[in-house]
């Protein structure tokens, strides 16, 4: 840091440095799984109306396509939501067991030269700015979050293809992580999902909506809710479809996860929401 700052660097762009270094190799990971050249397994791929359309249902799913929700504190949650999907940005101070996306997400747009609110783009450290839900309120017809919405509510291209771009890179990571001996039998059910325009919705939305389930941190009870949870619940007997069975599956893995969670709020008050939004797990109607 030292040589930096004697070549003319002032503290807050080294500091900047490397925090992007630190973040430089999941948002790599991320561009390049998200560019259109790179061969995919996982059939992921969708056209500018696809992944318009993507966007749009997942808006929904997290907003109810509402601007307001673009900057967004949930009662009974640490951390303020933000964008189309609802990433998560925590507090300085603020550690808790949900994998952080909003850091992630300024990094992409960074590198896809992105121009950012001025604020956003020299706050350092890169942590949501009111430091809880209280202070968010008192703040929320401020400049800074009226800035910060229209900022989100003019880059839902970027955001949709962040979101597309995690889910890609996600899917051999949730079957590496299996025990070997699961991992062909969860590669196959992947596939078959990805193989149908719904299957490919339901394992973005959900990866965004859920995450992949591979932190250690996001347990209760030890058991997780992620993506690699939901491919290890499903069950093919009755002759079901691959998307069938991933949407009793997650609803299975979800209900589990509530009545895991210490905080009632995610039984009584979450969970209804969560098998609500499984519900548009359905190909699209022709």
């Amino acid at each position: 840091m030292i040589s930096l700052l004697s070549r003319g660097f002032s503290v807050l762009h080294v500091r900047r440095f490397f925090r992007f270094f630190r973040l430089f190799p999941l948002v790599l990971l991320l561009l390049l799984a998200g560019c259109e050249d790179q061969p995919s397994e996982s059939g992921l791929r969708l056209s500018g109306a696809e992944l318009a359309w993507v966007g749009q249902r997942i808006f929904q799913n997290e907003c109810a396509s509402e601007h307001r929700c673009l900057v967004h504190w949930n009662r009974g949650e640490a951390f303020p939501s933000l964008g189309i999907g609802h990433f998560i940005w925590y507090p300085e101070g603020v550690d808790e067991r949900f994998v952080e996306s909003f850091p992630a997400l300024i990094s992409f747009m960074r590198l896809r030269s992105v121009e950012l609110p001025g604020w956003l783009d020299e706050l350092d450290p890169m942590a949501a700015p009111w430091a809880d839900r209280d202070q968010f309120m008192a703040a929320e017809d401020s400049d800074q979050v009226r800035s910060l919405r229209l900022f989100l509510a003019d880059t839902h291209a970027i955001q949709t293809e962040f979101i597309v771009a995690r889910a890609r890179a996600s899917l051999g990571r949730a079957i590496a992580a299996a025990p070997p001996a699961e991992q062909q039998r969860l590669q196959q059910r992947l596939q078959a999902l990805v193989e149908t325009p719904g299957g490919t919705y339901a394992v973005i939305d959900y990866v965004n909506f859920k995450g992949e389930g591979l932190s250690s941190r996001e347990r209760y009870n030890g058991e997780g809710w992620g993506l690699l949870q939901v491919l290890q619940q499903m069950d093919a007997a009755g002759g079901q479809s691959a998307l069938q069975q991933f949407r009793e599956a997650a609803a299975v893995v979800l209900t589990r996860r509530a009545h895991n969670a210490r905080n009632p709020i995610e039984r009584h008050t979450w969970l209804p929401g969560w098998l609500n939004r499984l519900q548009s797990y359905r190909e699209p109607e022709v």
